[in-house]
């Protein structure tokens, strides 16, 4: 039961609101006084308490700081005849819950409270009520021939209710939440395993990687003001979500859309891709002393600047003035907030922030981080908090004042892996549990887009005889060595390379200064 305590030196005058709130179910205790106040909150546990501000002996604001300073945890309910904006002002100072004008009557009060004490319920009720009607709509869209535009918005959906449902107490909608998410992505890989090849020949193609700057940034430089591509790695559409609110406190949207990632989902091909404009064959044909395939020594990101530069150039845009900077760690990114005003001089300034992606292996890595991001919505909490304390936000807010448009993008998504599916290769073959190349492979080939001649896919390849596997949905390679060490090992982490919805569909997003 709520226990509700009311404090007026005019008490008898409110006895019918008494009396209705007890008729709700409501325990109410009453006071004339703050001295009599204080004496009952220190020897009963009270939920909520209306607090008359106009009382003889001790006021109302006093009553107020001594409960806030000793019991700062109840919400106080400030009931005034004052309409003044110095009253109110020194309430709200002094952390009221709420306030009411007098005369109030039976509806206010209850309004006030369910406010106050039940909100959380009853937020969990709607949103809840919502998706069980929103269930069905999207199975049954599911069920569908989707287009790659109609998968968009059905992710979209998806993304929605989980965040609305991770606000939710009820860890058994949570669960069916997850379950449509989990059929999404299987219905996600048979309908990538089917258009793919078409895809990356450009045969009804959603927008991809190496087409993304042309179509999405390079026509908006010309605009007389500067153009930022924010490029932060391994920014999944829910990350999107939940840094959103704070980016759109300086900038409105102009466009908001979706692009898929080539596979694989992996900053060497993903993001080279973007910057050249070509798919990987093409930049291994083109710059093959600066490709370097998955089992060659180095870095395989090194040359992200003279790629930009050089699609800039290829499509006759070299009248434009660009600059490109690449934040790895936390004191460039300091360094960078100073660098952005002498950006303005520039029609395109790239960043790339690689932070996101740092963090999901650290998960991997390091237990405490593991611990702190156990599931998609720590992740994501993880993510929003690194954000408002990050330098990037700072950066933004300079990107602000110049009055610049900016994009907001990311080169591919990450998925937490849950199922081990067993693979055998040589030693050439690649790393990566998302994704593998190389020859004499064998695998559960219902786990996996195959790729048997890549060269169709627009991929490079080691030999005559190498291949593609992908994993799907939230499958993770393991090798037969060592294999439950490894299972154990790589269960519930974060990982990127193969088929999923969280991999592939990804925000594309322009903004302008509000």
């Amino acid at each position: 039961m709520n226990n509700i305590l009311w404090v007026d030196d005019e008490i008898e005058l409110l006895k019918p609101h008494i009396i209705y709130l007890k008729s709700k179910g409501y325990h109410l205790t009453t006071a004339k006084s703050g001295d009599e106040a204080l004496e009952l909150i220190e020897v009963n546990d009270f939920n909520l308490i209306f607090l008359d501000e106009n009382m003889p002996g001790l006021s109302g604001l006093e009553t107020l700081n001594i409960i806030k300073d000793k019991y700062h945890n109840i919400p106080v309910i400030m009931i005034t005849k004052s309409e003044e904006e110095s009253i109110m002002e020194e309430a709200i100072g002094s952390r009221i819950s709420d306030y009411l004008i007098k005369p109030v009557n039976p509806n206010q009060i209850l309004l006030t409270i369910k406010k106050n004490l039940e909100s959380s319920r009853l937020v969990d009720e709607k949103i809840t009520k919502g998706y069980q009607q929103e269930f069905r709509n999207i199975s049954l869209e599911l069920s569908s021939n989707l287009s790659f535009k109609e998968w968009y918005q059905v992710y979209k959906k998806i993304i929605y209710w989980e965040l609305e449902l991770s606000k939710s107490n009820d860890s058994s909608i949570n669960e069916i939440i997850s379950m449509q998410k989990s059929e999404a992505n299987s219905q996600f890989f048979r309908f990538v395993s089917r258009n793919y090849q078409d895809w990356i020949n450009d045969i009804e193609s959603p927008l991809l990687s190496h087409n993304l700057l042309e179509k999405k940034v390079f026509p908006l430089l010309n605009s007389s003001s500067p153009v930022y591509l924010l490029l932060i790695d391994n920014l999944r559409y829910d990350q999107w979500k939940v840094i959103e609110d704070k980016i759109l406190q300086k900038f409105k949207i102009i466009d908001d859309s979706m692009y898929m990632s080539i596979l694989p989902t992996a900053t060497q091909y993903s993001r080279n891709s973007i910057f050249s404009g070509l798919r990987p064959s093409e930049i291994q044909n083109l710059y093959p002393e600066k490709w370097l395939n998955d089992e060659d020594e180095g870095g395989k990101n090194m040359y992200e600047e003279d790629f930009l530069k050089d699609q800039i150039k290829r499509l006759h845009l070299q009248n434009n003035k660009s600059s490109y900077t690449k934040i790895t760690n936390i004191d460039y990114g300091r360094k960078v907030i100073n660098k952005i005003d002498n950006m303005k001089h520039n029609n395109l300034n790239v960043i790339v922030y690689n932070f996101v992606d740092m963090l999901s292996h650290a998960r991997t890595e390091m237990k405490v981080i593991k611990e702190l991001a156990d599931d998609d919505s720590a992740y994501r909490s993880l993510t929003a908090s690194w954000f408002e304390h990050s330098p990037l936000n700072d950066i933004i807010s300079k990107i602000a004042k110049q009055g610049a448009k900016m994009v907001i993008t990311t080169d591919h998504g990450t998925i937490n892996v849950n199922k081990p599916s067993k693979v055998i290769g040589d030693r050439k073959v690649n790393p990566n549990l998302r994704y593998k190349h190389g020859k004499n492979l064998n695998y559960i080939s219902n786990d996996v887009f195959e790729m048997n001649d890549p060269s169709k896919f627009f991929l490079p390849k080691q030999n005559i005889s190498s291949k593609y596997i992908f994993a799907k949905e939230d499958l993770y390679f393991v090798y037969q060595n060592n294999y439950n060490k490894f299972v154990n090992f790589y269960k519930n982490t974060y990982q990127h390379g193969g088929v999923s919805l969280e991999e592939m569909l990804l925000p594309i997003i322009t903004l302008e200064p509000k």
